[in-house]
């Protein structure tokens, strides 16, 4: 691979809180490099389109603690297509740009994947920004941690006007098809349950749980549902619940959605953001290309992009099998 001396950095996808450090992180270390940097605005829409500017480190000044991006985000159909993934190349090379850092979640790390395969010249890192923890490769992706904070925050809210009116609570947050966050939610939050997608809990099981804790004269209880799990629409789920449950006094559905995407990134998700953002640029320079830098075991951790997008990650059984027992 050629020598690396001008990179760009984008962010796509669903934002997630912390992406600015990872930025800010990105741009520093390429300066102190002597590397000529670039942002690029809205993702691979931006890219197809050339919003495409130089970035100095006063760009990324007071940006550490701002949720969101300042480089912006859209979803891009067109990248989707050859045509699209061309038109982006040849922004690129206009601006004599030879590597990439991708930050974002599985559709945005893919995207990198196929787009680093048709244009092998220029270099392409991943980093794992995404609420939902789903990638594989790395214990922890940049907001997730920021995400669970919001989303117990929440709970601990809920919790005291479920106690107030003897009330049953489904909590529904955000993860598609990861329970990533609803599981360290639950825990976090003393919930009385927990659904996840990963998991075969049937609503049978679900009524036993919530009776046997009613049995108990717990008069509030809280259960956090992952927003695709497999019993469905979290207020068909509740109404079902109601019908067989009668020891509360009410049953009611909280869907927090995207207060869990804003706000501050946690200290933890901006350290990492940054111990990630530094090292995707250490990455291009050692001549690395087609990796996703993660996090495992409290070290560094580079994954293929094939296997970081393709390779299913599961919570712990463990952590899983913890969780429902302190629900008791």
């Amino acid at each position: 691979m050629k020598d690396i001396k001008r990179i760009a950095v984008f962010t796509s996808g669903g934002d997630a809180p912390g992406m600015n450090a990872a930025i800010r992180a990105v741009v520093r270390n390429a300066l102190h490099n002597d590397l000529h940097v670039f942002g690029i605005w809205r993702g691979y829409q931006g890219m197809i389109e050339g919003q495409i500017k130089r970035l100095e480190t006063a760009d990324v000044s007071n940006i550490i603690h701002r949720g969101g991006t300042i480089l912006k985000t859209a979803r891009c159909p067109a990248f989707l297509t050859p045509e699209g993934r061309k038109r982006a190349y040849e922004s690129l090379t206009y601006h004599d740009i030879d590597a990439l850092v991708a930050i974002g979640g599985n559709g945005t790390l893919s995207g990198a994947l196929q787009f680093a395969r048709e244009f092998p010249e220029i270099a392409v890192v991943g980093l794992p920004g995404t609420i939902d923890n789903d990638l594989y490769g790395t214990d922890f992706s940049i907001g997730f941690d920021s995400a669970v904070n919001t989303a117990m925050q929440a709970v601990d809210r809920i919790r005291d006007t479920a106690d107030s009116h003897n009330r049953l609570f489904f909590v529904e947050v955000m993860g598609r098809h990861s329970g990533y966050i609803a599981l360290h939610t639950g825990i976090a939050g003393g919930a009385g349950g927990v659904i996840i997608p990963e998991e075969d809990m049937d609503f049978d099981e679900l009524v036993k749980l919530l009776k046997r804790g009613a049995a108990r004269r717990k008069l509030f209880s809280i259960v956090i549902v992952a927003e695709e799990s497999r019993m469905g629409n979290v207020y068909t789920l509740a109404e079902r619940v109601s019908e067989h449950v009668k020891e509360y006094d009410d049953v009611r559905v909280t869907v927090i959605g995207h207060l869990q995407r804003g706000g501050s990134p946690s200290a933890f998700d901006r350290v990492l953001a940054s111990v990630l953002g530094f090292h995707a640029v250490e990455t291009l320079l050692a001549g690395q290309t087609e990796v996703m830098v993660g996090i495992r075991n409290n070290q560094i951790h580079h994954t293929p992009l094939e296997e970081a997008v393709s390779k299913p990650k599961r919570p712990s059984k463990d952590l899983l099998r913890m969780a429902h027992i302190l629900a008791q």
